[in-house]
């Protein structure tokens, strides 16, 4: 073999070797999500379209809230997709993405016939209320009250509310009226105003912390150009305008 067509075939083998190497050191991510609940199903198919801008594959695991919150801390997962700001005052080991994406509301359900009149977090006190296990936007607001039931699941918390044994149900708007009306009740109704309106962040393990600024950057450029919210749109009626017809 000539010195030419030895050099022409080492460069081919170094390469061939590149490319191995590039594709075995590509590395996907994994975070986890809250189950059950309709504003984490929006960010499941969210999320991975911003990784996505990076060239970055994630797969996204639901889990109940409280085993979310402590892979995300533990660095089992890479993270949680998405969770309100206190989060990561509660869990120092996450890096919050400081650009949020998405947003939700406290809501209180009530019965229709119950005359029950919530206007803000303080009137909580005088009722029996449920909410979702490990939600942190409504584990904040109903803070120091006794009287609280932990369910797993906002339908489970709508039937309650609907027979009649607790008196308020507190959840994001959106995932309530959704479970009302995919279990046919008639009897329970969203008070007038939420308690509370809320920024949802994107969180990383800090042992990812270089991604932050990464995907903040690519945050900031899809909403200034609009395509986030295409994309939130697109998400939104896939999630919730099947559950609502």
């Amino acid at each position: 073999m000539t010195r030419l067509l030895m050099t022409e075939f080492l460069i081919k083998i170094l390469v061939v070797l590149s490319c191995f190497t590039n594709v075995c050191s590509a590395k996907e991510y994994h975070f986890v999500s809250i189950q059950n609940l309709v504003e984490q199903e929006v960010g499941r198919l969210v999320l991975p379209q911003v990784y996505r801008k990076l060239g970055i594959t994630i797969s996204i695991t639901p889990l109940p809230g409280n085993r979310a919150q402590a892979q995300a801390k533990s660095g089992q997962s890479d993270g949680e997709i998405m969770r309100i700001y206190n989060y990561g005052i509660e869990t120092p080991t996450t890096l919050r993405v400081p650009t949020p994406y998405y947003s939700l509301e406290t809501m209180a359900f009530v019965r229709k016939d119950s005359g029950i009149n919530i206007t803000e977090k303080d009137n909580l006190k005088k009722y029996k209320v449920v909410r979702v296990r490990g939600v942190k936007h409504t584990n904040n607001i109903t803070e120091g009250l006794e009287n609280v039931i932990d369910l797993d699941s906002t339908e489970q918390m709508m039937r309650l509310l609907a027979r009649g044994m607790v008196d308020v149900a507190l959840t994001n708007t959106i995932d309530g009226l959704i479970a009302i009306r995919k279990l046919n009740i008639d009897n329970v109704k969203a008070i007038d105003k939420p308690l509370a309106r809320l920024d949802l962040f994107h969180y990383i393990h800090q042992d990812h912390k270089e991604l932050v600024s990464q995907i903040d950057r690519v945050l900031r450029e899809m909403k200034h150009s609009g395509e986030l919210a295409v994309i939130i749109d697109i998400a939104e009626k896939e999630i919730i305008s099947p559950s609502l017809r």
